[in-house]
C-alpha cells in the first residue's frame, strides 16, 4: 500500500512540474524529458482531448456507468495513454472508456502514461492497442485492420506480428468489409455474429446477400442454418427454412417480406408477434438513452 501511495504522489509532483511553462517538453531530447515521457502522471482531465483515430465508434452508456461506478469505488487500475501535443495539451492514444467514465463521475485528474508521437505513430498505437485490448465488434476490428493497411502501409504479415494474430484471422476479418453495409450494421448491432457474416460473404451478389440476411433475421437462423441456406443458393437448390421452434406457427409471408425494411429503417432487429386472429405487435428495441433519442428523431422526421 505504501508503495502505491508513493507512486501516486510522484505522479502529482511531475504533474506540477509540467504546469510550469519553463519545463514544457516537446521532444525526448528536452530537459526533464526522462522524468515525464514513459512515466505515469496525474493529468488534469481538461487538458486531454479525445483521439480522432479512435477505432471504436460505439460506447454503451450502461457499460460506461458500470465502469464509472467501479472507478468511483476502486479507482483507475490501468492508466490511460496520451501523447503530448503542446503546453498543457494532450491527446488520448488509448483508454477512452476510462477517460469518459472518469468524466462521468466528475474526476478532475486521471493517471496517464505520457508518450511523444506523431500522427502516424499515434494512429498505429491506437489501432493496435485497441485491437489487442478492447472488446470491439467484428466490423470495428476489420476497419482497424484496413486502416493499418491504408494509412500505415502495413502488410498482413506485419500486422500479424504487431497484433499477435494469425494472418488467416486478419484475412477473415477484412473479408467482412465486402458485405453489404446494411449487413455490416446488423453485425455491429449484434443481430448476427461473425459466423453469419462469414457465411454470407460467399454470396457475391449483394442483393442476394440482403435477401438471405432478411431470412436469417426473420427466422432467427443459426450459423449452421445460414451456411446451409447459402449453400442452397449457390447450388441453385430449393431453399428450405426450418422454423426455430418446433410446432410454432409460421410467420405470415407479408411480415417476412416487410420486416427487413423495418429493421433497416430503425437500425435494429424488430420483433413482430402475430396472433391467430391476425392482430399483432411490433417491438422496437433500444440499447441506451442515445439510441432511444436516435429512434425518436427518426419517428419525428417521418411525420
Amino acid at each position: 500500500m505504501a508503495k502505491a501511495i508513493k507512486k501516486q504522489a510522484l505522479g502529482r509532483g511531475l504533474s506540477a512540474l509540467l504546469k510550469d511553462p519553463a519545463n514544457d517538453i516537446q521532444s525526448v531530447q528536452d530537459k526533464n524529458a526522462d522524468k515525464v515521457v514513459g512515466n505515469i502522471i496525474e493529468l488534469d482531465i481538461d487538458f486531454i482531448e479525445v483521439n480522432p483515430f479512435q477505432p471504436r465508434t460505439n460506447f454503451s452508456e450502461e457499460s460506461l456507468r458500470e465502469l464509472a461506478s467501479s472507478i468511483k469505488e476502486l479507482g483507475i487500475i490501468q492508466p490511460i495513454t496520451v501523447r503530448k501535443l503542446g503546453f498543457n495539451q494532450y491527446q488520448l492514444v488509448s483508454g477512452e472508456r476510462r477517460f469518459r467514465a472518469s468524466k462521468l463521475i466528475g474526476l478532475e485528474t486521471i493517471p496517464a502514461y505520457i508518450r511523444i508521437a506523431n500522427d502516424q505513430e499515434s494512429l498505429e498505437m491506437a489501432l493496435v492497442e485497441n485491437i489487442q485490448r478492447q472488446d470491439l465488434d467484428p466490423i470495428e476490428i476489420a476497419l482497424s485492420y484496413q486502416r493499418l493497411i491504408d494509412e500505415i502501409n502495413l502488410t498482413q504479415e506485419q500486422m500479424s506480428e504487431r497484433v499477435g494474430k494469425k494472418r488467416s484471422t486478419i484475412t477473415n476479418y477484412l473479408r467482412l468489409l465486402k458485405l453489404d453495409p446494411i449487413i455490416q450494421t446488423g453485425m455491429r448491432d449484434g443481430f448476427i455474429s461473425m459466423g453469419h457474416g462469414r457465411a454470407l460473404i460467399t454470396v457475391e451478389d449483394q442483393t442476394i446477400q440482403l435477401d438471405i440476411y432478411e431470412k436469417v433475421l426473420s427466422n432467427e437462423l443459426s450459423v449452421r442454418d445460414t451456411e446451409n441456406l447459402v449453400r442452397n443458393y449457390n447450388s441453385n437448390q430449393e431453399v428450405k427454412i426450418t422454423p426455430k421452434k418446433a410446432g410454432a406457427e409460421a410467420t405470415p409471408k407479408y411480415i417476412q417480406e416487410g420486416i427487413g425494411a423495418f429493421s433497416e429503417y430503425f437500425g435494429h432487429k424488430i420483433d413482430v408477434k402475430v396472433s391467430k386472429n391476425g392482430k399483432g405487435k411490433i417491438t422496437i428495441p433500444f440499447h441506451s438513452q442515445e439510441d432511444f433519442n436516435r429512434i425518436k428523431k427518426l419517428v419525428e422526421g417521418a411525420k
